[in-house]
């Protein structure tokens, strides 16, 4: 019977990709597959991927899971990324790195889910790894529902550990005083902090605020947090309060946020850094073609190639002892701005 134009196409198989290469389906799922463990000629191998082009065939993702015992995915929930090109950068990294490894990067949205709900979700995707990136909070019995559906490896990056899971901690607090031991130092002592209103970025600027009320607790300074919107019309709004805030200096959250206030501040007709102080986070290089010149805390963190590499081993070598590993560091960049 002719086949209706509308039917779609059968679904090419490993059997077919084996009789137009003229080898066995073991074969074509030892190439295919990228096994190691048995040798096989170039030729072969090139026959077998052309076959496979050919046909438009692609290996079966679940049946490879069924037949190894588990999947080769890695987790990446993201109901948010951290604004920024420093952290894009990493997570780009971090992707790339794991699919040289032979994982797949599967990115979950997990926005407005619970600790309960995120896990219960995630493990029914059967990951063999799970990088939380600490927008859901989790505890150790939510690494446990993802250690019983499979996962060898849970690890959180963040500023908090988690019970059961690897801990890839990012002290978002020492940005916070890096900043302020900063302007502190240049004799400031009345200094606003900008708080995003964005959702989901309290994780990172909450912690970057109590860097900066301690070290200028300590110093006897005042420290006023800013709510304040990515926007123009936000920015426009704080600076056109300025003088009555009092404040001396402005530590902007990060570099984004400081170039954007630093430009309303200049509109409004205060100086800077004689009026106020601005400093931002990042090391943006825009930041440093800005007139002033942007004061910064420059982040160091791993790269994604360090990290892709510790979720491989914690995979392969699973293991109840769970390791705590610091991922970042802070230093101040003084400049014009400042």
């Amino acid at each position: 019977m002719p086949q209706s134009p509308n039917t779609p196409p059968p679904v090419p198989t490993s059997a077919d990709v084996a009789r137009r290469a003229g080898v066995s389906r073991a074969t074509v799922s030892y190439v295919l597959n990228n096994a190691e463990a048995v040798r096989i000629s170039e030729p072969t191998r090139r026959r077998v991927r052309e076959a496979a082009e050919e046909l438009g065939y692609v290996p079966h993702a679940a049946a490879r899971s069924l037949r190894a015992g588990r999947t080769r995915i890695v987790l990446l929930p993201t109901s948010h990324v951290p604004a920024g090109p420093l952290y894009s950068t990493f997570l780009n990294e971090l992707q790339w790195a794991l699919r040289r490894l032979d994982y797949t990067v599967v990115q979950y949205g997990s926005l407005g889910l619970t600790g309960d709900e995120a896990a219960r979700a995630w493990a029914e995707l059967r990951p063999v790894a799970v990088i939380s990136l600490g927008e859901t909070s989790l505890s150790a019995h939510n690494v446990a529902t993802l250690k019983r559906a499979g996962a060898r490896a849970v690890i959180t990056m963040g500023p908090l550990a988690v019970p059961g899971a690897h801990a890839m901690v990012m002290d978002q607090a020492e940005v916070g005083v890096r900043a302020a031991e900063h302007l502190v130092g240049r004799g400031r002592r009345r200094i606003g902090v900008v708080v995003p209103e964005e959702a989901g970025l309290e994780l990172f600027s909450a912690p970057r605020l109590a860097g900066v009320r301690a070290v200028a607790g300590a110093a006897g300074a005042e420290v006023t947090a800013l709510p304040m919107a990515y926007a123009e019309e936000s920015a426009a709004a704080l600076a056109g309060r300025w003088r009555g805030l009092g404040l001396d200096a402005v530590f902007a959250y990060n570099d984004e946020y400081a170039m954007l206030l630093m430009r309303a501040l200049l509109d409004a007709g205060l100086s800077v850094p004689g009026d106020v102080a601005v400093m931002g986070a990042d090391d943006l290089l825009i930041g440093r073609l800005l007139r002033p010149r942007l004061s910064t805390v420059r982040l160091e963190l791993p790269t994604g190639e360090h990290l892709a590499s510790l979720v491989d081993q914690a995979v392969r070598e699973p293991s109840e002892v769970v390791e705590r590993h610091d991922l970042m560091a802070a230093a101040a960049l003084p400049r014009e701005s400042t």
